[in-house]
């Protein structure tokens, strides 16, 4: 399902109807699977103004601070399909061409300044923007750095200039901001912050370096977390050995190429036709024929089914749950010290992978989102009752849709109260005992460790 606000909003963002309880509807889908659909919310072209939930809240209630984990946005495909032409996209960012954004020539101007800041790890020998006439393979496109400065612009009118969150003299002790070793999660990270900070001081900004694409920091040592990806990897391939459909896909355009089934397969195709797909470039071609659109839709759809069933199956969510422990943990423990008055890090920024963010999502128990996008992004949202003061609470946001509710720990909540919200103990129960009760363990040391009866 995608979940989009129905009650008509006002320009102050808050709805006509309810200021109680502002929650998005359903709107149903066919029930079929479109792939074709399906493959353009992926792609995320950044064309009309986004409506979004972030920073709805009952008046009398304070945000204290905001946690995003982000997708890098559009990029260059990591594998290419062998004997075909790489798709042509230019990596140059020029603001003239399509798709652009008024700040982009002032985030290009700002980002050759950057000598200044503190980069963690390897993060400073990569470039600050994308600059090649002809990607790299995985380089961040002009789309992509456009896709999140829509993002940073989006986050700083809500959370800067509504609920001022961070003062205009802000220390770089009041950020904390963490990526990858890749130049396209970098660049995202700083495409955001540009228009989220405009022209922000270079000295203040620390990036720091994470080597773990699922932000394990120094836990990452767990054996059982392995095991179960091994048996969600075995369910997969179980599932595409039977899709008849897809085999023939693959042994057509084996043909049309000119290579094994095999090594087509292992060149991953659906990576570099989402490229073409999402620039709107035609499908390759070889003397022997072309790749087309019903190709596509197969290996899309099959896409789509495998992550339905990966849903059903539970093995997707054990890894899930055990692979992002660590940076949930890490979330939990810093809302926690806020909550208690420290003024640091309130503004959070991680710039990650859809490896990262697709377990996040899992582990919440938001079955209903969506394969994160292109530069999609998770807000976690702390507000304090002004009424209570030491009553804290948090929201949950999906590209801008509220899905507090729609997690495990909240669900039930949701029903037995009238806060718009859920109360921060009940993600701190979850992170730092429910997780492990379903290991039957009582930490993550020995969830990690303890093999199912």
């Amino acid at each position: 399902v995608h979940l989009i606000p129905v009650n008509p909003v006002r320009e102050n963002g808050l709805s006509t109807k309810s200021r109680k309880r502002i929650m998005p509807d359903l709107l149903t889908e066919p029930p079929a699977i479109d792939p074709v659909y399906e493959a353009h919310a992926y792609c995320n072209i950044p064309t009309i103004a986004e409506r979004s939930m972030e920073g709805h809240a009952p008046h009398y209630f304070k945000l204290v601070s905001v946690q995003v984990l982000i997708r890098h946005g559009d990029r260059y495909p990591l594998y290419a399909i062998p004997k075909t032409k790489r798709p042509d996209i230019d990596c140059m960012l020029q603001p003239n061409r399509k798709p652009s954004h008024p700040q982009l020539e002032a985030f290009i101007k700002h980002m050759s300044k950057g000598s200044a800041a503190q980069m963690g790890g390897s993060l400073s020998s990569l470039p600050r923007y994308p600059s090649h006439s002809l990607c790299e393979m995985g380089e961040l496109t002009q789309t992509g750095v456009v896709q999140h400065l829509k993002n940073g612009q989006l986050l700083r009118d809500i959370y800067i200039n509504k609920h001022k969150l961070l003062p205009s003299d802000w220390t770089a002790k009041q950020l904390y901001l963490e990526t990858t070793g890749k130049s396209r999660t970098l660049q995202s990270a700083l495409a955001l912050l540009y228009t989220f900070l405009p022209d922000f001081d270079w000295k203040k900004i620390n990036m720091r370096h994470q080597w773990s694409t699922i932000f394990c920091s120094g836990s990452c040592n767990c054996p059982m977390r392995n095991h179960y990806l091994e048996e969600e990897q075995r369910r997969q391939y179980s599932l595409r050995v039977k899709n008849n459909d897809l085999e023939k896909i693959y042994v057509d355009m084996a043909k049309i190429v000119g290579i094994p089934t095999r090594q087509l397969r292992a060149s991953n195709p659906i990576d570099s036709l989402l490229c073409y797909f999402c620039h709107n470039v035609s499908f390759p071609c070889t003397k022997t024929g072309c790749i087309d659109m019903e190709h596509f839709k197969v290996i899309k759809r099959h896409q789509l089914e495998d992550e339905r069933e990966r849903q059903e199956k539970k093995l997707y969510f054990l890894y899930a749950l055990l692979a992002t422990h660590p940076l949930l943990n890490q979330t939990v423990n810093r809302l926690q010290r806020i909550a208690e008055g420290k003024k640091e890090e309130v503004f959070v920024l991680y710039s990650a992978h859809d490896v990262t963010l697709s377990p996040v999502l899992s582990a919440l128990g938001i079955t209903d989102a969506r394969f994160p996008r292109f530069a999609a992004r998770l807000v976690f949202e702390l507000w304090q009752d002004g009424k209570r003061p030491k009553d804290h609470f948090i929201r949950i946001l999906y590209n801008g849709a509220d899905v507090t509710f729609q997690t495990s720990f909240c669900r039930d909540y949701y029903k037995q109260s009238t806060k718009p919200m859920c109360p921060l103990e009940k993600f701190v129960d979850f992170v730092k005992r429910d997780v492990f009760l379903i290991f039957n363990s009582t930490s993550y040391y020995d969830a990690c460790h303890r093999r199912p009866l």
